[in-house]
């Protein structure tokens, strides 16, 4: 099976809670969806790319496997979206969760992007490797990733991009590990 990379996203609240609370939720989402989860980041609060004043994200990255094609995993993550309570808005605009399928096994389709065209799947995803918000939580949890396309590590990748763009990131908590419970610490 091969190794993919997902992004997880969201700034505003929806169907399962607050952008964390929905992080959290689609986690074990994808789980019963069919993916085994290896690794996944801490949490990371990053500034909104986009049109007007918008709250701060929370990105996480994860690396799973899947038994499915990629088409077939974009359609699940589609769904999980809807079910969390995204629906069509504003480009770059709010959202109460955003998946992206990063990479797929290194897999390239419809490389070079020439445009994007909705429902079209791109691999790697086009825009990745311009987002600190993105490499910044991959590269914890895949230290030697490189782009199938572009063929740079993505610590150099990372490290070409403005200053600004990764100073607007932030580790916020422990995604990855299970919340103690109550009476245990």
């Amino acid at each position: 099976m091969p190794t993919l990379l997902l992004a997880l996203g969201a700034n505003m609240p929806g169907t399962w809670g607050a952008p964390d609370e929905t992080l959290a939720r689609t986690q074990r989402e994808l789980g019963t969806a069919g993916l085994r989860i290896l690794r996944v980041s801490r949490l990371y609060a990053t500034m909104p790319v986009g049109p007007g004043r918008q709250q701060r994200y929370l990105n996480a990255v994860l690396v799973a496997t899947a038994s499915m094609a990629p088409a077939a995993l974009l359609r699940r993550i589609k769904q999980i979206e809807r079910c969390a309570g995204r629906r069509l808005g504003q480009h770059w605009g709010p959202r109460c969760l955003d998946l992206d399928l990063l990479d797929f096994g290194g897999r390239r389709l419809g490389w070079p992007p020439r445009r994007r065209e909705k429902g079209r799947l791109i691999l790697p995803h086009p825009e990745m490797h311009r987002r600190a918000f993105v490499l910044v939580p991959l590269l914890e949890v895949d230290r030697h990733w490189w782009h199938p396309a572009i063929g740079l590590p993505g610590r150099v990748l990372l490290q070409r991009l403005a200053p600004a763009s990764r100073a607007g990131i932030r580790q916020i908590l422990d995604f990855a590990q299970p919340a103690c419970d109550k009476e245990g610490g």
